[in-house]
């Protein structure tokens, strides 16, 4: 869990701020996050799609872990 994750915020909300800050390397982490405590394997499956394309982005040491869950999805 990120530990900036503002505890007066929902996650969708620290996103969107996020978002708003241009904060690319966050939302990397962000969305990971959201991908973990989905219970939808379609949302788990956006939610990763979305922290990968950021870390790509960013060349984020992630990418290969993202990546890796995407492929697990049947993904390619």
């Amino acid at each position: 869990m990120p530990t900036a994750l503002n505890k007066s915020l929902g996650l969708n909300d620290v996103i969107i701020k996020a978002h708003n800050e241009g904060d690319n390397w966050k939302l990397v982490s962000l969305y990971t996050h959201a991908a973990n405590r989905t219970n939808s394997p379609h949302l788990e499956s956006f939610f990763l799609t979305q922290a990968y394309v950021f870390a790509l982005e960013q060349d984020h040491p992630a990418q290969r872990r993202l990546k890796s869950g995407l492929v697990a999805f049947g993904h390619k």
